[in-house]
């Protein structure tokens, strides 16, 4: 919410929670609560699907439809006022653009490098080494293939039209259509896991978004 009101392009912000502690925090900050129902509070409900019953909500509030929409997730804080400046400008200058979203390199996690149990419970590529090209020139040197990134998931600037054709759009985020632009992150993440937490402190400190002694 910080970084979304910094930016100074985004306009008018919304919270989608079923929790009262943050629909307080919401309301203190500047931001209008759009209270998530039960059914899309679930382990098996999909940020797409409160993304777009969001839009529903925020289309009836405002009475006309919104330009854009800049989606956060309140366990992804790597993020900052530029980046989300950087996505919006993206999909202004180039109307082809479906969304402009933070992606972070990542190549010690390549699927080259990636392994499932078989039957045995013994390790087996998770890909076809095929999928990669000629086996016999794949090395374990991580950066081999080029770049890995990952959509870090901390930012994605998208066409409201994105989440009305949620068919349309790539796996396995869909609400960011098919042509997606890339804000270069470094170290993004969103939490799942408590040891991601001192990567999320070290993030917010280098970047300034905390004071370097707090």
């Amino acid at each position: 919410m910080d970084a979304a009101l910094r930016s100074g392009v985004v306009t008018r912000g919304f919270m989608s929670t079923d929790d009262p502690a943050l629909m307080d925090l919401a309301t203190t900050t500047g931001f209008e609560v759009v209270e998530r129902p039960a059914e899309l509070c679930s382990n098996t409900a999909l940020g797409e699907h409160a993304y777009r019953h969001g839009l529903q909500v925020i289309r009836e509030r405002l009475g006309v439809e919104p330009e854009l929409l800049v989606l956060l997730f309140c366990n992804a804080a790597t993020v900052s006022p530029a980046q989300i400046v950087e996505g919006v400008e993206a999909l202004r200058r180039d109307s082809t653009i479906d969304s402009a979203v933070t992606v972070s390199r990542y190549n010690m996690w390549s699927p080259l490098r990636a392994r499932q149990r078989d039957g045995e419970g013994l390790l087996q590529p998770f890909v076809p080494f095929e999928i990669f090209g000629d086996p016999k020139t794949l090395n374990c040197d991580r950066d081999s293939q080029g770049d890995v990134w990952f959509a870090d998931v901390a930012l994605s600037v998208i066409r409201p039209g994105n989440l009305d054709a949620l068919d349309d759009g790539l796996l396995p985020q869909k609400w960011m259509g098919r042509r997606i632009w890339p804000i270069l992150n470094e170290a993004g993440l969103d939490v799942d896991y408590e040891w991601q937490l001192g990567q999320v402190e070290w993030w917010l400190k280098k970047h300034g978004r905390v004071p370097a002694g707090a």
